[in-house]
């Protein structure tokens, strides 16, 4: 039997970054908001870097005072090592960037920041429900064909429960539950990568200013290990590379496929040399895919269920938090408008694929195995700057200029095809 609530302004599904900054915004605005998230906070979650550009979205959330006030571990450069162990000179955000803002940013336990996140929407007025899975989303007909009209959920105790709204984001993650069952997913020829990783306590750690620096570690075949130290003298540690080199020799155990990369660079394996790994080992699939369609009418996709990248550029927090906020000021100005068509959504839509495809054009460049940054820099020493701003988080400006200059050193990728805002779904998609 099913009970159906009252109805809601805009209803959020997930309470991950993108789905509590857009629930936050939402209910700044005066709306009446509710999130449902089937999990219980605090929870485990991977994604801990935080890129320079990261601070825009946050500011906008008015959460930079609490961060600055946090333990989180504080960030100010990333550099790069060969698998020889011998490292890059450490990028510093403050040689291009104003040391007040976005020249320090931190790293984060995503336990503790997503629960401070979802805290915040509440705080702002929010109605949030933990522990609640969304089963199908509930369909009427509409101006456009078929429109999205609220959702019906399972509590823990198994009641099923209707939620009505003329809007509901979803904010689902790589599950991306609208973009799966309706077959809109679209999967990266090329990006389909494996990822290996776990924790250790009291490792080493590199001195003074550059104590929270992440640190990309190369290993043959294009493969790398990430290294984010935490506060609480913790380290985030693990491994990306293809499914076909990490499994080699049959090995499929992520404990043993670890410890064997860990042979594969001499900086990572000194600084794990001492210390002691704690937790288990994880191990994932990080394909990256993105959505055709950012929604049809009652219905927008914010955050990775929208489009998932590869993480080697730590881009991945920014991108939610960043999609939460504009899908909540889209939406604000939908509810105003009383209208909910996909069009509505058009901009937005085209602003975050816009950022996305140039963070993917940069991680392309990175998997080619003849290519480095120092190539193009070497050459045209002004590209520093541009490359520094994609991998900062800067993504949305004009790199014409520098995608020209790294094609003459690796080819890059076309854009994948995509549908726009959905126009009409399908009756037999709305079932």
């Amino acid at each position: 039997m099913t009970t159906v609530e009252k109805h809601w302004d805009a209803i959020v599904i997930g309470g991950g970054p993108a789905g509590a900054s857009a629930a936050a915004i939402l209910a700044e605005h005066g709306h009446r908001v509710l999130a449902l998230e089937r999990e219980k906070f605090p929870r485990y979650h991977i994604g801990e870097s935080m890129i320079p550009f990261t601070y825009g979205p946050m500011e906008r959330l008015g959460l930079i005072p609490m961060m600055k006030q946090s333990a989180f571990q504080k960030k100010y450069s990333v550099q790069f090592v060969a698998p020889n162990g011998k490292a890059s000179q450490p990028f510093y955000f403050f040689n291009r960037y104003d040391r007040e803002t976005v020249a320090q940013t931190w790293q984060i336990l995503r336990s503790e920041f997503d629960e401070i996140l979802l805290q915040h929407a509440r705080t702002k007025g929010a109605e949030v429900m933990e522990e609640i899975t969304v089963k199908e989303l509930l369909w009427e007909k509409g101006y456009s064909g078929q429109r999205v009209v609220g959702v019906r959920a399972q509590t823990k105790a198994g009641a099923l429960v209707e939620f009505r709204a003329p809007i509901t984001l979803d904010c689902t993650g790589k599950e991306s539950f609208t973009a799966v069952r309706n077959n809109w997913r679209t999967k990266d020829p090329y990006l389909n990568k494996v990822a290996v990783w776990t924790y250790y306590r009291g490792s080493k750690r590199e001195p003074g200013l550059d104590e929270g620096q992440t640190t990309v570690a190369m290993i043959p075949h294009k493969g790398w290990f990430w290294h984010i130290p935490q506060h609480n003298d913790m380290v985030s540690v693990g491994v990306v590379a293809e499914g076909k080199y990490l499994t080699r020799g049959g090995v499929k155990d992520p404990k043993a496929i670890f410890h064997r990369e860990v042979e594969e660079n001499l900086w990572i394996k000194d600084h794990l040399s001492v210390g002691e790994q704690v937790g288990e080992y994880f191990i994932t699939s990080e394909y990256s895919f993105h959505s055709r369609h950012c929604g049809c009418e009652g219905l927008v996709l914010v955050g990775d269920a929208f489009a998932f990248l590869d993480p080697v550029f730590s881009s991945g927090l920014m991108l939610a938090l960043k999609s939460g906020v504009l899908a909540g000021d889209a939406v604000h100005e939908a509810i105003a408008a009383r209208d909910f068509s996909p069009a509505r959504f058009g901009d937005y839509a085209r602003f975050m694929r816009e950022g996305v495809e140039n963070m993917r054009k940069l991680v392309y460049a990175f998997y080619d195995p003849n290519f480095s940054f120092k190539q193009v820099i070497d050459k045209y020493p002004e590209a520093a700057y541009e490359i520094t701003d994609c991998l900062s988080g800067d993504v949305n400006k004009d790199f014409t200029s520098l995608w020209n200059k790294i094609r003459e050193f690796a080819p890059l990728p076309e854009e994948l095809p995509v549908g726009g805002p959905l126009a009409k779904l399908p009756a037999a998609q709305a079932a």
